[in-house]
């Protein structure tokens, strides 16, 4: 049998697979909420379950990293080897992108930024996220049934007055984390400006020497806060569509089409957090070189002699 002839066998065969798991297996659809549910208190505290997420996450990141350090050697191996890669790559790129003062400077926020928003963005891939935890009556909305099989209770696509309240939800689906994180930056950002450039950094947003140059600090003032919503939305808005998705594809079909979109969302994750890095260590260069690009300007101007005097 030719390659042309298998090609379309194996296309005919998976799809009438994914035709068969449209018509037997029903999934329910996962209630679609903005808001992250609350999962237990503690003393009266909420704890919901974006936050419970976010510490798997941690658990996770400080497993690799502990794994990649526990043995140093100047041979790495295995997981060292790993990590080792991961960083050494990152911090080449970081010093590309910033120059070598300034990725020394700033990378391990930069880092800590990027690994953390995507393990955060890739947990929407692991089974049990947003689909295992504690089944609840509703009084009003759209509900599921319930069923039981080997003692464990779940929903089943039949109308009913039940939902499901999920033990982790995916961090970046959490307004409240993006928004935490678009602060960190930006906050970090002017902190980073005040420490290289002293009170003169503020400079760039009050500056009343002119009507022109009062107006756009101005504009740098409202820049910087429109940072804030273009990391926090922008994070948000691309990992909350794409749980979403995953979500409706696996209710209407539940094999192999959902497959493609989980890789697109592979890649989705990374480049969330590629550029929520990036962007966060272009803005700390730009904030601590602004007076030095007009300094040095200045500097050329002016005679040789007096310039080095």
């Amino acid at each position: 049998m030719g390659s042309r002839k298998k090609t379309i066998l194996i296309s005919v065969v998976i799809l009438i697979l994914m035709l068969l798991s449209a018509l037997i297996i029903k999934i329910p659809l996962p209630e679609i909420t903005m808001v992250p549910e609350v999962v237990f208190r503690v003393g009266g505290l909420p704890i919901v379950n974006s936050f419970i997420a976010v510490l798997i996450g941690d658990f996770f990141i400080f497993l690799v990293v502990w794994l990649g350090t526990k043995r140093m050697s100047l041979i790495p191996q295995g997981a060292q080897n790993f990590v080792e890669m991961i960083v050494a790559g990152a911090y080449g790129f970081a010093e590309d992108v910033a120059g070598k003062e300034n990725a020394r400077k700033y990378f391990p926020l930069v880092m800590s930024i990027f690994l953390f928003v995507l393990v955060s963005n890739w947990m929407e891939l692991l089974p049990g996220v947003d689909t295992i935890g504690v089944i609840h009556k509703i009084s009003e909305g759209h509900g599921y049934a319930v069923s039981s099989f080997l003692g464990v209770q779940n929903l089943v696509a039949a109308p009913g007055h039940y939902q499901l309240a999920a033990f982790a939800r995916t961090p970046s689906t959490d307004l409240n984390l993006t928004i935490g994180l678009a602060l960190i930056s930006v906050i970090y950002t002017q902190v980073a400006g005040v420490r290289t450039l002293g009170f003169g950094y503020f400079k760039r947003f009050f500056d009343f020497s002119s009507p022109l140059n009062f107006f756009v600090g101005l504009l740098e003032i409202i820049s910087e806060t429109a940072k804030i919503i273009s990391f926090s939305f922008r994070l948000f808005g691309n990992l909350f569509a794409g749980t979403v998705l995953l979500f409706v594809m696996t209710f209407l079909i539940p094999l192999f089409l959902v497959l493609p979109f989980y890789g697109l969302e592979v890649f989705v994750g990374f480049i969330q957090a590629f550029i929520f890095a990036v962007l966060t260590l272009i803005f700390l260069v730009l904030a601590v070189s602004h007076h030095g690009d007009e300094s040095s300007e200045s500097s050329e101007s002016v005679p040789g002699e007096l310039a080095d005097s």
